[in-house]
């Protein structure tokens, strides 16, 4: 679709965007979640295989903005939906001659969509980012204790010397209010085997100080930091890429190359809200491997994408850069400084 021929309603809704993520920017109040009949209704829809999904002529996402539904994809770019009935919708996009493209829902016993029919086209709902994991985890080497032996005996890639040395900081030390889910000390990751020896997230002392001037910044705002994930020893990069089938190893990091979590300097997460203590709803799950995990993906509710902009602003506030991939990565402005880590959990101790 040509992005500059948009009909007046096209360029109101945009408006209504660009406007939230002012306010947003503005410290504004959170939008209100998005009414319950539509928010089920979010999500992607393609016939396509997770393995091949991609281009937006094979999908179509639907998200909310100001509580009405819009549509991205299939031809259509943000084209906000006006509602019918519960599940039949029409796209206010001025063509067809007066006669909007109509959608419309398949819901199960449940209430939840099992597809969306545009036009004569029907687009299973799918759940991409799950389809991945287990696309990678039929895959996986089942054998950990040979891949962690495996890994340990292998060297990392020789660099020039580096400029600081390593100062490892447990973040459990760094603000009481900080929450943790060490994903990759259990089962409940990527490849479904433990990487790590315990539960624990290290960063370098200056990325360390940052995370506490940002967890401090966020509590008069009522959220905390949940961390999933900081300095990853290499051996552990290792065995990502061995565990993994190398139809998946775009999914990992190459440990040739090592990454900014080896030196210390990028951690995982997300907010939490302070009064429930639980986290809060951002557009995709962690490690999800999926659009969602777009930090422009404009996809999901007014209020995922607010909170998503919210920790963004908070972190580059404090010398961290959003990864562009992954909302939950961040990189600390002085990762380059630093060498390849190659200390295990067991050996850094409880707090370094």
């Amino acid at each position: 679709m040509n992005r500059c021929a948009r009909s007046t309603s096209s360029l109101i809704f945009l408006a209504v965007l660009a406007l939230a993520a002012t306010d947003c920017r503005a410290d504004a109040g959170i939008p209100n979640d998005a009414p319950s009949g539509l928010k089920r209704l979010i999500g992607e829809y393609t016939a396509v295989k997770a393995a091949d999904y991609g281009p937006s002529e094979t999908r179509l996402s639907i998200g909310e903005a100001d509580g009405k539904l819009f549509a991205d994809g299939f031809g259509l770019h943000l084209a906000p939906l006006r509602q019918m009935t519960a599940t039949r919708f029409a796209v206010d996009d001025g063509k067809n001659d007066g006669q909007p493209m109509r959608l419309e829902f398949e819901l199960d016993s449940r209430r939840q969509p099992v597809a969306v029919r545009v036009g004569s086209t029907r687009l299973p709902h799918r759940d991409i980012g799950l389809e991945i994991v287990e696309t990678i985890r039929a895959g996986v080497n089942p054998d950990p204790a040979r891949l962690r032996r495996t890994a340990l005996a292998a060297k990392p890639p020789v660099e020039a010397a580096p400029a600081r040395i390593f100062d490892l900081v447990d973040l459990a030390t760094v603000d009481p209010k900080i929450k943790f889910d060490i994903r990759y000390a259990g089962s409940d990751n990527l490849i479904g085997l433990p990487l790590y020896e315990r539960p624990a997230a290290f960063l370098q002392r200056p990325a360390a100080e940052a995370i506490g001037r940002v967890e401090h910044a966020l509590a008069s705002k009522g959220y905390g930091l949940l961390v999933y994930d900081g300095y990853r020893p290499w051996f552990v990069t290792k065995m990502f890429w061995d565990a993994t089938p190398a139809t998946a190893h775009v999914f990992v990091a190459d440990p040739s190359q090592g990454s900014r979590h080896n030196r210390g300097c990028a951690v995982d997460l997300t907010l939490y809200d302070l009064r429930s203590g639980e986290a809060v709803e951002m557009t995709g799950r962690y490690d999800e491997m999926s659009r969602r995990s777009y930090v422009d993906y404009p996809g999901g509710t007014s209020r995922q994408r607010w909170l998503r902009e919210l920790l963004q602003r908070e972190m580059q506030a404090q010398g961290f850069a959003p990864y562009a991939e992954e909302w939950w990565h961040f990189d600390y402005k002085d990762w380059s400084q630093y060498a390849i880590g190659t200390a295990t959990f067991s050996e850094l101790g409880s707090t370094p």
